[in-house]
């Protein structure tokens, strides 16, 4: 069995994806379960279908590979401790859980580890398992903005698209894909914008994504839209969920690590992008989180 963290990116699906097709070409039997899905714009990649969203349905496993996931817990997935437990993840964030940890947090994505799994297993790449781990390492890289993107990064790009990736296509389903609701809700959390100095912050509340017909998924990304002000080094995007708590994305330019950032608040990720959860209200948790980076030495405060 093959899964990730709850609300799953791009590299967690393409990763899981691509690594269950490997895992079959060479005679294995596996599934992947994610519990909450495939989100909207990953649903065109090859074998999105056949994702479960409960073990329930999935044959009983002898091995578990959890990929880019600090935590048996943040699968969301029951009964995952009674097997043998693979963990593969690239974050600087990562943790050693299971019974076997492959950790590299020199890849752009995890999905660079399953490409050099593949080659070291000898099986050859097809154009779809190419599509998942190209989307993969696009998503995941910040479309190869993000630092620690190098030469390396674009050589195995180049690798997937000569494997049979069509970076046009899948930047189409990627980026030009989006929902009505998603721009609705863009413009509703633009509305909320606040900057000073090098930070910004952006917030939605559960009363806004209703009024625009919005769900989780279409708050994915929204936080660049505030890093990508001229001058800004830190974005932080805030949205409520249905118990009053706070899911937080922090993205930096690299200045700063916003990952040893969330990690104080049990979250974690890249050091130029990253997420956490906080209790509410909203002006309790800006507050920690801004108290935060203070004592790392960085002094923007957002009124």
């Amino acid at each position: 069995m093959l899964t990730s963290h709850a609300r799953p990116d791009g590299d967690a699906v393409g990763s899981a994806l691509a690594c269950c097709q490997i895992l079959r070409s060479m005679g294995k039997q596996a599934n992947v379960v994610l519990s909450d899905g495939v989100p909207g714009i990953y649903r065109p990649l090859p074998f999105s279908d056949s994702v479960l969203q409960t073990t329930e349905n999935a044959p009983q496993p002898e091995a578990v590979i959890i990929l880019e996931c600090d935590s048996v817990q943040r699968t969301r997935l029951t009964g995952l401790e009674q097997h043998y437990l693979i963990n593969i993840d690239h974050h600087a964030t990562a943790r050693p859980f299971a019974d076997v940890n492959w950790i590299d947090p020199s890849a752009c994505a995890t999905a660079e580890m399953i490409f050099r799994l593949a080659r070291e297993a000898g099986v050859q790449i097809s154009p779809e398992v190419a599509t998942c781990l190209y989307t993969a390492v696009l998503t995941d890289t910040g479309s190869f903005r993000f630092s620690g993107t190098n030469e390396s990064t674009f050589a195995l790009a180049k690798e997937l698209v000569r494997c049979g990736a069509d970076p046009v296509r899948i930047a189409h389903n990627v980026y030009f894909s989006n929902p009505l609701s998603k721009m609705r809700l863009l413009g509703a959390a633009l509305t909320s914008l606040q900057r000073d100095g090098s930070l910004a912050c952006m917030h939605v509340d559960r009363a806004t994504v209703e009024c625009c017909q919005a769900n989780e998924e279409d708050c994915e990304g929204l936080v660049n839209y505030a890093l990508a002000i001229e001058g800004i080094e830190v974005a932080l995007f805030f949205r409520e969920q249905p118990d009053g708590s706070f899911r937080v994305s922090l993205r930096s330019k690299g200045a700063v690590n916003v990952a040893a950032v969330a990690a104080q608040f049990g979250g974690g990720g890249h050091e130029c992008a990253s997420g956490c959860a906080m209790p509410g209200p909203l002006s309790a948790a800006t507050r920690r989180l801004l108290a935060e980076f203070q004592i790392r030495g960085y002094h923007a405060v957002v009124h």
